[in-house]
């Protein structure tokens, strides 16, 4: 594989579109993990919160409270999807050794990164229109920004899923791969406004979730279906492509240095 200097200098779509369609090619084979389990999980929440708990809850900001966390269960499964998806894919190579064959493919670093992470952003984005459509049949929505939507949607699947393709080079073992997920990610979700808003804290809490990055991202898209949010949506766009700038330079670091790759 060439480096960030050594680039090609045209660009190799037959490349980067076989890497993509295997990648999406190995989603289909397992559609029971891929699709339905994310689907059934997330439709557990729909029923406990949304249609059991949520019917005898107060509305949020004029929301009910069923389609209120609507927003943050989405994030929580993009989140998390994006990142196994993109580790998994990037990490099974150096598992078998056939990471080898790909660093010394004629291909620049940036088009293997794009077909990676361009397929798992691909799952993560249907799976949430999927569940997106499933919520409906539990819980009364309206998206009053869908454009907007659809851009949070988006940002985020590739922001997080470059995220999960930097863990996958940075695992050493399958456990490594479940750590930050697990441990890091998803208490951040929940910590973050998905089943409330920050502003039903008390100041303090308030203040100390504001430094919690999934904050931004829920009320960004929260914002996008009811038109509130906890954080203006400027600040949410902000901080999104913030991460995702920090996540493209780390990648091409890796590439630059070696880092991982051939361990």
């Amino acid at each position: 594989m060439t480096s960030a200097s050594e680039a090609p200098p045209t660009f190799n779509g037959r490349a980067i579109a076989a890497i993509y369609r295997f990648e999406m090619a190995r989603t289909l084979r397992t559609p029971l993990q891929s699709v339905v389990s994310p689907v059934l999980s997330t439709s557990l929440y729909f029923v406990v919160f949304g249609a059991a708990i949520g019917s005898r809850m107060q509305s949020i900001d004029c929301i009910a409270y069923g389609a209120f966390i609507v927003p943050g269960l989405i994030m929580l499964t993009l989140l998390t999807q994006s990142i196994a998806n993109a580790s998994f894919a990037i990490y099974f190579p150096k598992f078998t050794g056939t990471i080898y064959e790909l660093l010394s493919a004629p291909v620049a670093w940036w088009e293997v990164v794009i077909g990676y992470v361009g397929a798992a952003a691909t799952k993560s984005v249907v799976l949430g229109l999927i569940i997106l459509l499933t919520a409906t049949f539990f819980v009364p929505l309206r998206i009053e920004h869908p454009l907007w939507m659809l851009l949070f949607l988006v940002l985020t699947a590739v922001t997080f899923s470059l995220f999960g393709f930097i863990i996958g080079i940075w695992a050493d073992g399958f456990e490594r791969l479940q750590v930050v997920p697990l441990l890091v990610v998803t208490p951040l979700a929940f910590l973050g406004g998905s089943f409330y808003s920050i502003d039903m804290l008390p100041p303090f809490w308030r203040t100390v979730a504001l430094f919690n990055p999934v904050v931004y991202l829920i009320s960004g898209f929260r914002w996008s279906f009811f038109g509130v949010a906890d954080v203006g949506v400027g600040v949410s766009l902000g901080m999104t492509l913030a991460f995702l700038l920090v996540c493209i330079v780390a990648t091409g670091w890796i590439f630059r240095t070696g880092y991982r790759l051939k361990n």
